[in-house]
């Protein structure tokens, strides 16, 4: 996992380190992140747990979290551990591993704050 550095495209290091750049979109006005990592998108293996909490614990404003949702506990898992304040889980729901309502499901049984059905 790439943790500190944040690639074009996923690809193409950019040389800016991804705490000084959530800092600083934050202080210019940025309402929240859209956080994703490259390593973890589409491969249903996870969340970046590491990297999503140390964002979220850098910055007053909310982080989603997105790149390797594959069950409902990586979703648990990015909101405790990761603190992010959503998920994003694209391929999970297109590939239909799983549904809104079981995911709603399986997070109000863990006493999660969610919106409601």
């Amino acid at each position: 996992m790439s943790h500190g550095i944040i690639f074009k495209g996923g690809r193409e290091n950019t040389g800016l380190d991804v705490i000084s750049w959530a800092k600083k979109v934050e202080k210019l006005g940025a309402g929240e992140i859209l956080l994703t990592s490259m390593d973890g998108d589409g491969t249903q293996n996870g969340y970046d747990l590491l990297l999503t909490k140390t964002v979220a614990n850098a910055v007053d404003i909310p982080v989603i979290a997105s790149g390797g949702a594959g069950c409902v506990e990586d979703i648990y898992d990015v909101f405790t551990e990761g603190k992010a304040s959503a998920a994003l889980l694209a391929s999970l729901l297109h590939d239909k591993k799983l549904s809104i309502d079981e995911i709603k499901s399986f997070l109000i049984e863990k006493k999660l704050p969610i919106r409601p059905y």
